[in-house]
């Protein structure tokens, strides 16, 4: 059997490949996952606690807030939360389910003003089994789409390409937020 061949060999090789590097995802993929507990362990909790711009917050209702996604599908990936440290949608009160509902129609529309997306995706994951990141508080996930805006990397390569930084799209929602 042929001894492999060392990957050190080939450092600095051309092989036709370019390649992004992303090693800010480490922090999502190695980090600690989200404790079930309300607080500090909690970043749906965490978040309103911040200023807006530190915390990625892009509006405040009462009940709810919107918040930027941390790791985007896409630019303007968005989150609608309750303030309230729930996880399942039931669990919201008749006056968080109003306004949970105004914030994801309010998310729309800034979306559309601020970037005229072609499309959106909107979701929810209750329960990790159903791929909740963050099973024990309520998000809903609002993605602008566009056509074209997914392509070879995210398949072959796992990685995806963002054109706007993460603060440069919360203020641009927030500027064009329905008054």
């Amino acid at each position: 059997m042929p001894e492999p061949e060392d990957v050190a060999d080939f450092t600095g090789e051309p092989d036709g490949f370019e390649r992004l590097w992303t090693p800010h995802r480490m922090v999502y993929i190695q980090g600690e996952r989200p404790a079930d507990d309300a607080g500090a362990g909690c970043p749906f909790c965490a978040a309103p606690a911040k200023g807006d711009a530190e915390g990625l917050v892009v509006h405040r209702g009462e009940h709810c807030y919107v918040v930027m996604n941390l790791f985007p599908y896409n630019p303007g990936h968005v989150l609608v939360c309750p303030y309230r440290h729930v996880p399942l949608y039931v669990d919201l009160t008749d006056d968080e389910t109003t306004e949970f509902t105004a914030l994801t129609k309010a998310a729309i529309r800034a979306l559309e003003a601020a970037s005229a997306p072609m499309g959106f995706n909107l979701g929810m994951n209750q329960g990790a089994v159903a791929g909740a990141g963050v099973a024990a508080h309520l998000h809903q996930h609002v993605v602008p789409r566009w056509g074209g805006d997914s392509n070879f990397l995210p398949i072959v390569a796992r990685t995806k390409a963002l054109p706007m930084l993460l603060e440069d799209v919360r203020s641009r929602l927030a500027e064009h937020w329905p008054a």
